[in-house]
């Protein structure tokens, strides 16, 4: 049976990353399927890369885009005769009658609300609140976030988790032959520690110069590359930089294009990610997949993804931290080790896998 069903990405900006990758990748796979009609809801001006067919309703500016959920979109439903609605990013269109299916990333707008800005935690909270009970079924990406949305909030609709993908064709671990020169061409020279990620407080990226200071001197060579766009704040990351014994090697790179990601990941020396709570981790599971030696926190969705892959440390702790990027940054059997293991346990994610279990939850409600 086919099941027609509308994808709201009106809120993906244009350099995306986490949830905005999961709607992209997400489109890309079910576009693909046979037991899928997917259309496409975006902003106006922004159908170009999205699968067709597409629809360019929503205005581009938050404020109206938010209001136009509420009042305009149901109506646009009617009209596509769609079976499901998907609300990828935790509002629905709450008088709809299309039965809809909403993602939940993560808790922390409840748990650590300031790691946000301050505007948006009244209204996401209510959102969530209002998905949970409203919508016909919930995804989470994580079994993290789907214990911390039970607990928290008690839903009235299913739960599912369906954790994300990786693009295999791009994040692999045999190395390009360009490599080396993509890689050059940011100003990097080996060996480097990596970070890829949106700067704000939860990736806790100071923690990880304070970590990177105390190596430092026993490796005269390294350096650490911080790789991202400039999150709420980020001022803390400049200012952590400017403590820094070592601060003339560290590189702030700014957005790096998707395709210098892989290379940045695979030449790395590690990866760290410290984050101290994600929804998924996307960026640990891309390390993963290129082979990258992995440093990322305990007690988190990230831990949940790579397993024994990956070396785990307790959130905010400079100490492990600083301890296990000296022990990866000299090589030896763990790091090969996690060469290896990295992209076994990598190959267990799919977007195709993840298009088709939200295909199911689809089927369950339309």
């Amino acid at each position: 049976m086919t099941v027609r069903v509308s994808l709201d990405a009106t809120a993906i900006p244009a350099r995306p990353v986490g949830a905005g990758r999961y709607v992209l990748e997400l489109a890309s796979a079910m576009s693909k399927r046979e037991d899928v009609e997917l259309v496409v809801v975006s902003r106006r001006g922004d159908g170009a890369r999205w699968p067709s067919p597409v629809v360019e309703r929503a205005p581009r500016p938050r404020p109206l885009r938010l209001l136009w959920e509420q009042t305009a979109l149901p109506r646009v439903l009617r009209e596509l005769h769609v079976d499901v609605h998907h609300a990828p990013h935790y509002t629905m269109p709450e008088r709809s009658r299309v039965p809809a299916v909403v993602t939940v990333h993560d808790m922390t707008l409840f748990d650590h609300p300031e790691w946000h800005e301050r505007k948006k935690v009244p209204f996401f909270r209510r959102a969530i609140r209002v998905s949970v009970q409203k919508a016909d079924a919930v995804i989470c990406v994580s079994e993290v976030t789907a214990h911390r949305l039970r607990a928290r909030l008690t839903p009235v609709a299913p739960v599912h988790v369906i954790p994300h993908g990786v693009d295999h064709a791009r994040f692999r671990p045999d190395a390009s032959s360009e490599d080396m020169s993509v890689v050059e061409a940011l100003g990097v020279r080996h060996p480097y520690i990596a970070f890829l990620g949106t700067l704000e407080p939860r990736k806790d990226v100071p923690v990880l110069v304070a970590a990177f200071d105390r190596v430092a001197s026993a490796h005269p060579d390294l350096s650490l590359v911080i790789g991202g766009l400039d999150g709420w704040g980020a001022t803390a990351v400049s200012e952590a930089i400017g403590r820094a014994t070592n601060a003339g090697r560290i590189r702030r790179l700014g957005y790096i294009p998707e395709d210098v990601v892989p290379a940045l990941l695979r030449q790395a020396g590690v990866v760290a990610y410290p984050s101290l709570e994600e929804g998924f981790g996307l960026p640990a599971l891309e390390a993963l997949a290129c082979g990258a030696p992995l440093v990322t926190t305990e007690g988190t969705a990230m831990a949940e993804v790579t397993g024994d892959a990956a070396v785990l440390i307790p959130p905010g702790d400079v100490g492990a931290l600083a301890e296990a990027l000296d022990a990866l940054v000299g090589g030896g059997p763990e790091v090969d080790r996690l060469r290896r293991r990295g992209p076994e346990v990598a190959a267990g994610y799919t977007w195709d896998a993840s298009a088709a279990a939200h295909a199911e939850v689809y089927r369950s409600v339309g």
